[in-house]
């Protein structure tokens, strides 16, 4: 098959979950013998036509210039270039800034669109912006021959709200199994005697409800709060906890194998997100053996099951980080261990995105 993939800053990741996928999931494919495309930000730090056998296609991309405008511009110029490929399969990674431009998708290929996390709920958007996102998932769903979800209320929602049938498919982790203690002499850290947590600094997150819990908790042990806090909502958080001394913000770390340790080696690792799909840095935490203290959500619930501990206030935050330790729920880090390496690995979500290719190709699968 010729296949593109659209959606994305590009290839290898330096940037997020999607272009994390992309780059597994593209040479999977030429692996597999099949012609891929992948598209790149005309700015993207790697310049080569190609990836491990998979073909790289540099486009103008403004964003660094005009912020999120610059993304229309850069689907736009990825989707005009897909018209003169001749591909089978476009997949379409999310549709915030792309399906506006449905209209101009070339008629030949199959478009299959992977629907990422409802991002009109963001608490961050205002309100003009989020009717926008309702308007572009809305086209996303009516344009694509084929939907993804990610997560099974994502699935679900698709289903009750636009009566469409979507194939779920989750996103992956690789199992960590290498641990390294001394990283923790970099952060002035103990085995086992701190807590922590990964997220982007937004609302939506839960950070303030967190750091919250830790403040009321009789607890001084560290939590470490890594993230780019360089923000309006970071430089918030950090105003507010400036006095408790035990809350570090780290920052953002970029380190695969830091991070990996530092979820291995801490007390709890909580979870905020409430928002979205299967999250990456769940399934990393998942992956890196450490016991999730997370917020109570579907989306959370679907993934972790009665392998978590859940908090919907700071008091439950409170109760967790008192009473809760990791050395006395080994079984939960186990179960989720498991299921990383059974059922989020990434041998067999290409699998799964392969086959469902396959199928839709074939006629197998019938779409819209």
């Amino acid at each position: 098959m010729k296949i593109a993939i659209i959606g994305t800053r590009g290839i290898p990741n330096h940037f997020g979950g999607f272009e994390q996928f992309t780059e597994y999931f593209s040479v999977y494919l030429a692996e597999k013998g099949h012609d891929i495309f992948v598209y790149n930000s005309h700015n993207h730090p790697y310049q080569e036509a190609e990836f491990h056998g998979v073909k790289i296609i540099h486009k103008y991309d403004p964003e660094h210039k005009m912020g999120t405008f610059g993304q229309f511009i850069y689907d736009y110029n990825c989707i005009i270039d897909s018209r003169r490929r001749n591909f089978d399969i476009i997949l379409q990674l999310g549709y915030t800034s792309s399906s506006v431009w449905f209209f101009l998708l070339p008629k030949k290929p199959i478009i299959i669109t992977n629907m990422d996390g409802l991002e009109w709920k963001r608490s961050k958007y205002s309100a003009p912006v989020r009717q926008f996102l309702k308007f572009a998932e809305r086209l996303a769903v009516r344009s694509s021959d084929f939907l993804v979800s990610d997560s099974l209320g994502i699935k679900s929602f698709l289903s009750k709200k636009y009566q469409k049938d979507s194939t779920y498919i989750a996103y992956g982790a690789h199992p960590f199994d290498a641990a390294d203690p001394s990283i923790l002499s970099e952060y002035q850290l103990e085995a086992g005697k701190y807590n922590m947590l990964i997220a982007r600094f937004e609302p939506e997150n839960n950070l303030d409800m967190i750091l919250e819990g830790v403040t009321m908790a009789n607890s001084d042990i560290p939590m470490l709060v890594i993230g780019n806090h360089n923000t309006k909502y970071g430089s918030y958080l950090k105003e507010k906890f400036l006095t408790k001394s035990n809350i570090r913000f780290i920052g953002a770390v970029y380190n695969l194998n830091s991070l990996n340790n530092l979820r291995f080696y801490s007390n709890l690792y909580f979870h905020g997100h409430s928002v979205g799909g299967t999250n990456p840095s769940l399934l990393e935490a998942m992956a890196s053996k450490a016991l999730i203290a997370a917020h109570n959500n579907d989306f959370n619930r679907g993934v972790l099951k009665e392998n978590a501990f859940y908090f919907s206030d700071a008091h439950k935050v409170k109760n967790i980080l008192e009473n809760i330790k990791k050395s006395d729920n080994l079984q939960f880090v186990e179960n989720n261990f498991t299921t990383i390496k059974n059922d989020f690995n990434w041998e067999k979500i290409n699998g799964q995105y392969l086959q469902l290719f396959e199928e839709c190709i074939s006629g197998i699968k019938t779409g819209k």
